[in-house]
């Protein structure tokens, strides 16, 4: 889906397909014709744009092997799905039944994270809309934050520039720009916009930017309009943007609360828990850890919880989502005179542990992430921009 910002600008958004389990080519190229028309048909669209999430070996395979990488793109084509962005955060098995902190892995201080990333840029290139002005893909935040000490950081920058050499390599021989933006999560290296603006001060300001995921930028009590002054101050571009709702307890001590965030504790993602005390972050790596681990997080003010739900809707009452958070942020970043992004991946990949259940089929699921699309292109449309789809 595409929208013009008033300053020009084309904006793409579309709906990150981590949420979805395939782990070769062929189930990819399933994703792309079946959950394309899918969406299209919900939204009435005779285009749809699909935040590819591609697995490590189905990277490789396409990469290396034109003739597969042919077929994906034909039947992006056929189906009416644009690829302008690729997620390359999770490495392998996002969906498997325990994933927990293995999505960190391998982290950016490892060979396999550079190849793995370079195989994902050359494949979006070759994908890319011959009128799209550049490419993103987003990765992980280097690591999680323990163990990485100056070694690894140090090991970490040589990857870097070594990405950034690799992408204009890939520039030069194809004349497509792809860049790479890095993520911040609760619980990583790069948690906060202060750490990505240290964790990133060597990197190359032409090829590597961050990607704001709002959700994480909710439970960290952030937002985009201060994300921004510091990202500016540092020179670091926000390549891409995931409009995304985190869970908020406003009154923990709730029993009736408590009973409906126990519904959220699942195994197998990790939800991490942050609560404002002061000007300091309190936090708990998971969700069971705040709720009855060996140090509870306090209950005397709200909690905002890494669990990513649906944009459109509201969890059971007393829980809420942070729709409000992320309409503020998505102002600061297209509701202005500038767009400081051209990139959104709407990403609600926790669709098959939400409390109420996995959506019964495919066609049920595509429903829902259509109604999440149509939210944030509906709070689009208010902004200012204009439609092109």
């Amino acid at each position: 889906m595409r929208l013009r910002h008033p300053d020009g600008t084309v904006v793409h958004l579309g709906y990150g397909t981590n949420v979805l389990p395939a782990e070769d080519v062929e189930g990819l190229i399933d994703q792309v014709s079946s959950y394309g028309d899918r969406l299209r048909r919900h939204l009435d669209t005779d285009r749809i744009g699909l935040g590819m999430w591609l697995p490590a070996a189905a990277a490789r395979r396409l990469a290396a092997d034109p003739d597969s990488l042919h077929r994906l793109r034909d039947t992006a084509a056929e189906h009416g799905v644009e690829m302008v962005t690729l997620n390359a955060f999770p490495y392998a098995a996002f969906q498997d039944e325990v994933v927990k902190k293995r999505v960190y892995h391998p982290t950016w201080a490892e060979q396999a994270r550079l190849d793995y990333t370079l195989d994902v840029a050359r494949v979006l290139a070759a994908l890319l809309p011959e009128d799209a002005v550049r490419g993103s893909i987003s990765t992980l935040p280097l690591a999680w934050r323990a163990p990485w000490l100056a070694d690894r950081q140090a090991h970490a920058e040589l990857q870097l520039k070594a990405l950034a050499e690799g992408l204009a390599e890939i520039e030069a021989e194809t004349g497509r720009t792809v860049r790479v933006a890095f993520e911040p999560e609760p619980g990583c290296v790069i948690e906060t916009i202060a750490e990505a603006v240290e964790r990133l001060e060597a990197a190359d300001r032409e090829r590597l930017g961050v990607c704001l995921d709002l959700c994480h930028l909710a439970v960290g009590f952030e937002d985009a309009a201060g994300a921004l002054e510091r990202l500016d101050a540092a020179g670091l571009d926000v390549v891409k943007v995931q409009p995304a709702a985190a869970l908020v307890v406003d009154d923990p001590a709730d029993p009736d609360a408590r009973a409906a965030l126990t519904a959220y504790s699942e195994d197998r993602f990790l939800h991490q828990v942050r609560q404002q005390v002061g000007h300091r972050l309190a936090s708990r790596d998971d969700l069971p850890d705040a709720l009855e681990g060996r140090r509870p997080l306090d209950v005397r003010s709200p909690w905002r919880v890494h669990f990513h739900v649906p944009v459109h809707a509201d969890p059971a009452p007393p829980l809420r989502n942070s729709r409000e958070e992320l309409r503020s942020s998505l102002a600061a970043l297209l509701g202005g005179d500038v767009a400081r992004t051209d990139h959104l991946e709407v990403e609600t990949y926790t669709w098959s542990v939400l409390p109420d259940g996995a959506p019964a089929d495919d066609e049920a699921l595509a429903a829902g992430l259509a109604a999440e699309l149509d939210w944030v292109h509906r709070e689009l449309v208010a902004l200012g921009l204009t439609p092109l789809d």
